[in-house]
């Protein structure tokens, strides 16, 4: 049986692995052609053990030859050494394997896994899970009918009206007063959106993204939109991250550790900032803009032009390019109702432990500034830009929530629509600025840690400039095209 020869690489590098192999000189278990691959690689081990038994002037050289070769090519060595390995993995299994056709679906389950990959019947697929999963269990009967009547109904009319009653009979200062179950307070703002308003629509969330996951869909959801993922320089595998960010953009930020470049971590962070709304968020605008079909279609265009052009624009400025994306595709099944169950409990425990202790210190803050006059002076600040885009000054409010808590931001244009105070045209340019506008405090922390103070800051720039540039420019649509969404 013939050998096949070792994969041999453009001259360039061919020339830099004998470079460096003349200034080995150490004693080595390994051959000097593969210990200069390792190196040029970055391998962390190898390089250890070589400065260990080279001398100071073998490793500048070695260090000069590697720099070289990575200012001379456009996309990373270790990334050009591994795209020599597969052509060569693939001609040396051409030679030893037989290509036979895939074999057609048998079962009802291999049917149906097999329409949800492909790209005729995969998005259609994709277009009413979003519409049934989304729309109208999260959107219409989670955010509108089971809020309206845990909302209205059971805090708005009984639980509400008793503790206020019984915190003014208690506390005799104004001012605890108004930190408990004031406009903004610890009961009335804290813990009636956490419980009334945000739980209920994250739970419907997570129970569609457990099914979801119990079936064996989102697998076959990346490898659907792999190939459009990489006109915004990322795979399949950033399916994870941008649909978890539909619960959580918290979590789905830490999530993107699962991506192999940092390239595509700051891609998706950046997506997930500027254009993901978390579920509270969504579940919001959904049954908000549910009365005005015309501007929910306008709102999901404008997020989707802007989801598109800022990953397009991101790859285009970052160096480098989308990784290649394997993924084990496991079987379509009915979901396990235990298991849609604990995973939804799972998640729920945590964001539940998360949420409510961020809405009751975004309360007392809010208390603190409004005591010493920080909060008021920042709704200044926000009422020009209110006022540019032709919406109320109370809109600010929404806007200043929604730099404490993406929920908040949305229990505030809750607010204003159950007041009253928004045309439907305002509530359309109100919720696409409320999305693309900046993350919240807790993805804001998460994002700094994650990426760093340069990037978090560039992205909160980023986000604060396309938001209201955004707005600006439908507002003037709108105006000119003379959509009036009543």
């Amino acid at each position: 049986m013939s050998v096949s020869p070792p994969p041999t690489y453009p001259a360039a590098i061919e020339q830099a692995i004998a470079a460096i192999g003349e200034q080995l000189r150490g004693d080595y278990a390994l051959s000097h052609r593969t210990l200069a691959l390792l190196l040029l690689q970055d391998d962390p081990e190898i390089w250890d053990e070589v400065e260990a038994q080279e001398t100071p002037a073998a490793l500048n050289a070695i260090r000069a030859v590697k720099e070289q070769l990575e200012h001379a090519g456009e996309t990373p060595l270790a990334w050009q050494i591994e795209q020599r390995r597969q052509q060569w993995s693939q001609q040396l299994a051409a030679q030893v394997t037989q290509a036979t056709a895939p074999p057609r679906p048998n079962t009802l389950a291999e049917w149906v896994g097999w329409l949800c990959m492909n790209p005729w019947t995969g998005f259609p697929i994709l277009a009413l899970v979003l519409y049934f999963g989304l729309y109208q269990f999260v959107g219409v009967f989670g955010a509108g009918t089971v809020v309206g009547l845990i909302e209205e109904t059971l805090f708005g009319e009984y639980i509400n009206p008793f503790v206020e009653q019984a915190v003014r009979a208690v506390v005799p200062w104004a001012a605890i007063q108004e930190l408990l179950v004031g406009e903004y307070g610890v009961w009335t703002l804290g813990v009636t959106y956490a419980i009334a308003l945000i739980l209920p629509i994250v739970t419907f969330f997570f129970l569609v993204f457990a099914i979801l996951e119990d079936t064996g869909y989102l697998p076959r959801l990346a490898m659907l939109i792999d190939r459009a993922f990489k006109a915004l320089g990322l795979n399949g595998r950033a399916v994870i991250p941008i649909v978890l960010g539909f619960g959580c953009d918290t979590m789905a930020t830490v999530v993107t550790r699962v991506l192999e470049t940092r390239r595509e971590r700051v891609i998706t962070t950046l997506l997930l900032t500027l254009t993901i709304p978390c579920s509270a968020q969504l579940g919001v605008v959904l049954a908000l803009l549910a009365a005005y079909p015309l501007g929910l279609a306008i709102w999901g265009g404008v997020i989707l032009g802007v989801f598109l052009l800022a990953g397009w624009l991101a790859a285009q400025v970052l160096p480098g390019r989308a990784t290649p994306f394997y993924m084990e595709i496991p079987p379509m099944r009915l979901p396990s109702l235990s298991n849609v169950l604990l995973k939804t409990l799972a998640r729920l425990q945590w964001y539940f432990l998360e949420v409510l202790p961020l809405f009751l210190i975004a309360s007392v803050l809010i208390w603190v500034g409004q005591l010493t006059g920080l909060f008021d002076l920042a709704l200044r600040v926000l009422t020009p830009l209110t006022r540019a885009l032709s919406l109320p000054a109370e809109a600010s409010v929404a806007f200043l929530f929604g730099f404490f808590r993406r929920d908040y931001g949305a229990a505030g244009l809750y607010d204003l629509h159950e007041k009253g105070a928004l045309s439907g045209n305002e509530m359309l340019i109100t919720a696409v600025v409320l999305t693309l506008f900046v993350p919240c405090v807790a993805q804001f922390l998460v994002t700094i840690r994650e990426r760093g103070w340069k990037t978090a800051l560039a992205m909160f720039a980023i986000a604060v400039t396309v938001a209201f540039g955004t707005g600006f420019l439908l507002s003037r649509a709108l105006s000119m095209l003379g959509v009036n969404l009543g």
